[in-house]
């Protein structure tokens, strides 16, 4: 019969087996399950490979050649400078510096340069670098203009479409001025291949020659070369870099370019540009992608370049 006394006598038997002599033995024997599936749980821990860290965020990216206005030949995709924007932030762009094209063609600068730092002013984005042509009349008042009226960091040059040579004593008259006020001189080598220019307007690539006595004999320049990757290769673009020139990378071609070229060249002389928008901005973008480049080297050619001369 089962009574409740039998009940009892044989729980009590079961108890003594367990070796629970405890008047709380349910808690005792819950504690002890717990801490023996988390010493468990933590042998099985330590037996797996570690945790791979999580990927860093790219640097900030700066991009110091961009152009705002109308190409004069064709429309070019985002060449309204919203939509361009859009495009820069897209990408984590955090500064852009931008000419305008009306710098090219157009004989008024002073109406140019206005209308490119107004723009800039409506987007933080976007830092002005204003066109000056020495062969014009009165271009000295132009590059003080863009120094003192709109506080641009530094001009943007286009030689070859200005119809004067570098060896012309009012380039150098211009660069002395502009190193005098601490200006960035940005000098385009080219615009555009010249297998799509239009047939009346055969605009030949700057001849960079004069460039490496120049810098030589103007102290304190801060001279960046844009498109020049073009035409300037070898010993020539390794002479200029030694006595203080600086690149970008729109116009940079091949497997691995930016990682190649910096076997050679010091990499505080590269710095990034897109050349939007009359090139494609992801185009850029990927010349860093697929380079294998040092932490160093990815941080100086997205920004820490730019910052620098700027500075």
């Amino acid at each position: 019969m089962n009574s409740p006394l039998r009940r009892r006598q044989r729980e009590e038997s079961l108890t003594m087996e367990c070796g629970d002599e405890s008047p709380h033995s349910t808690s005792a024997s819950r504690r002890a399950f717990l801490k023996t599936s988390l010493a468990t749980a933590a042998l099985a821990a330590s037996a797996l490979p570690a945790a791979e860290p999580k990927a860093t965020s790219p640097a900030a990216l700066i991009d110091t050649n961009i152009t705002l206005s109308r190409w004069p030949f064709r429309r070019c995709p985002l060449d309204e400078a919203p939509a361009l924007i859009a495009k820069l932030r897209e990408h984590g762009v955090t500064q852009a510096w931008a000419g305008t094209f009306d710098g090219l063609l157009h004989k008024d600068l002073g109406s140019a340069n206005a209308r490119l730092a107004a723009e800039c002013r409506t987007h933080d984005l976007l830092v002005p670098f204003g066109s000056v042509n020495p062969k014009l009349p009165d271009w000295e008042e132009e590059l003080r203009r863009c120094a003192e009226i709109h506080r641009m960091p530094g001009i943007r040059l286009h030689p070859n479409y200005h119809s004067y040579r570098l060896d012309d004593p009012a380039f150098a008259r211009l660069l002395a001025l502009a190193a005098e006020r601490k200006l960035i001189v940005q000098l385009a080598v080219v615009m555009e291949d010249e297998r799509t220019l239009h047939p009346l307007v055969q605009i030949p690539p700057v001849d960079t020659a004069p460039l490496l006595d120049l810098l030589k004999k103007t102290p304190g320049l801060r001279l960046q070369l844009l498109n020049a990757f073009r035409t300037l290769r070898g010993e020539p673009l390794l002479r200029l870099a030694a006595v203080g020139a600086h690149f970008e990378i729109a116009m940079l071609e091949g497997v691995s370019g930016v990682a190649n070229l910096l076997k050679q060249l010091p990499a505080e002389r590269l710095l990034f540009g897109s050349h939007a928008p009359l090139f494609y901005f992801e185009s850029a973008v990927l010349k860093l992608k697929e380079s294998v480049l040092t932490p160093e080297q990815d941080r100086a050619s997205r920004s820490g370049n730019a910052l620098r001369l700027r500075s």
